[in-house]
């Protein structure tokens, strides 16, 4: 089981990300002592939407051709309306969330990023949370769908906004140091 000081996560954005969904897990995680990396789709550095205006840029590390499941211990899904919207239409994204999941790897998603784990297939008879606006899209796709800060099934955990971060990262931080899950590939 890997400690969060040897661990490796990769956080998937593009444009338009809840800014305090990518830097809150990010910075906490490297604070932990995990190699965080951010990959966007082209490779290029994102920017983040913050209140009502476009927000600061996140550095980007990788472009998503560029990464593979087998080089990460967990996945981090940032919401905000714009970003896992467009994620979601970027069949190399979808399966890149597919390539964590059916591998054991954690898959985090805040937020509206469940939208990710709904068209990547994997929310299914699970247990999961999301920003109340997109509760029925979960619940269609059949997920078992919880008002909790953080839900966790199998490695897969979610939460509903920023004021869930505390809780999010530090369970992120738990299920990296459980290890691989057993799970169904979607």
């Amino acid at each position: 089981m890997p400690k969060i000081g040897n661990a490796r996560i990769i956080i998937l954005s593009t444009n338009g990300f809840e800014q305090s969904e990518l830097e809150v897990p990010r910075d906490m995680l490297r604070a932990a002592g995990a190699q965080v990396d951010v990959a966007s789709p082209d490779g290029e550095d994102i920017t983040g939407w913050d209140d009502k205006n476009w927000g600061r840029k996140a550095e980007v590390a990788h472009s998503l051709s560029d990464v593979k499941a087998g080089d990460y211990d967990a996945l981090v899904l940032p919401g905000g309306q714009i970003n896992p919207d467009i994620l979601r239409t970027d069949k190399h994204a979808v399966d890149f969330v597919k390539a964590m999941h059916n591998a054991g790897k954690v898959v985090a998603a805040i937020c509206h990023a469940p939208w990710m784990l709904v068209e990547a297939g994997i929310v299914k008879g699970r247990k999961v949370t999301s920003y109340p606006s997109i509760t029925t899209d979960v619940k269609n796709a059949g997920g078992l769908w919880e008002d909790n800060e953080v839900v966790t099934d199998k490695g897969i955990i979610t939460s509903r906004n920023p004021g869930d971060l505390d809780a999010f990262v530090a369970k992120i931080i738990e299920e990296i140091e459980e290890g691989t899950h057993d799970r169904a590939a979607a």
